[in-house]
């Protein structure tokens, strides 16, 4: 009885996780700062929380110095994502970035295998050619002003791929709340640094209305640091194919969301939603298509947004 009611506690869990991190898109069109200050302030303050928790910082100490640049890298990489993610956003909409997002399982299918040495595995092959087709429909889809917003999109989706192999190659079995706190420092140094030298400080520095600054904490305290200790919980009690089945669900409440919010649909031709639905379904697929071939359950790719 106890391990079945941990069981329905954690897939809650997860489902919340996902939900939180469906809005993180949502809330990047809400926030009117410049895409650089909105991701310095989100992981700024997400670094700030992160660093109220002793264990943060247990975990720190436990790092050796290699490991430490090591993840410090990986968070620089986090944070161009998030870069190349709200860029999507603004470049195009909600719908379009969430839907370029999905992609990052057919990257990572390609990427995880290079980076942590497995052999690739034929099911997450053919999911890379079967997506093609979906990701034609989406693009043709979308008004040619959204066309550059695609493209940031699905370098989004490339770099989500990256972090997500890179940190399952080199801190698995770190503490999680050290990196954490590790990945967030770093990734906003890298872009204050980065950003003020090709933006400018007026535009990376940015301060805050106070409707934005309730925004960001909402997004660094519920949609980043939240959604961590919830996956974190809630991964040793379910199964990788429950926790990837429930992670497509991200795309999913997140183009409801930008429909019913934004009224969304108005922009875009019935040829998009044929497209996400497309990437999704074969997204979806996966897991199965892997079991019929014989391969085992399905890797679990990267927490959310």
């Amino acid at each position: 009885m106890g391990d079945d009611a941990a069981g329905r506690r954690a897939l809650w869990q997860l489902h919340v996780c996902v939900l939180l991190w469906g809005f993180t898109a949502i809330l990047g069109k809400l926030i009117t700062l410049p895409t650089s200050a909105l991701v310095v302030w989100r992981m700024g303050l997400a670094a700030a929380i992160l660093a109220m928790l002793p264990r943060a910082w247990r975990g720190l100490r436990a790092l050796p110095a290699r490991r430490l640049a090591l993840l410090a890298g990986i968070g620089a990489v986090i944070a161009l994502h998030w870069l190349a993610f709200y860029g999507a956003v603004r470049l195009a909409n909600a719908s379009v970035a969430v839907a370029c997002i999905a992609l990052g399982s057919v990257f990572a299918a390609i990427i995880e295998p290079w980076i942590t040495g497995r052999p690739h595995r034929r099911s997450e092959l053919l999911l890379g050619v079967l997506v093609l087709p979906g990701v034609f429909l989406l693009v043709g889809g979308v008004p040619l002003d959204m066309r550059l917003g695609v493209a940031v999109g699905i370098v989004a989706a490339l770099l989500a791929a990256l972090f997500a192999a890179l940190n399952k190659r080199h801190a698995t079995g770190d503490p999680p709340e050290g990196v954490a706190l590790l990945q967030m420092t770093a990734g906003c140094l890298t872009l204050v640094v980065g950003c003020t030298m090709v933006f400018g400080v007026a535009d990376t520095l940015r301060w805050p209305s106070m409707p934005d600054l309730g925004w960001l904490l909402v997004l660094a305290a519920f949609c980043t640091v939240l959604t961590m200790l919830l996956w974190l919980h809630a991964l040793p009690h379910i199964s990788a194919f429950t926790t990837q089945l429930a992670l497509n669900l991200e795309p999913v409440y997140a183009i409801l969301l930008a429909a019913l919010w934004f009224r969304e649909y108005e922009q875009l031709t019935p040829l998009f939603y044929l497209g996400a639905a497309l990437v999704l379904a074969t997204v979806f697929a996966q897991p199965r298509l892997a079991a019929l071939l014989g391969e085992g359950p399905p890797r679990t790719t990267a927490a959310g947004d």
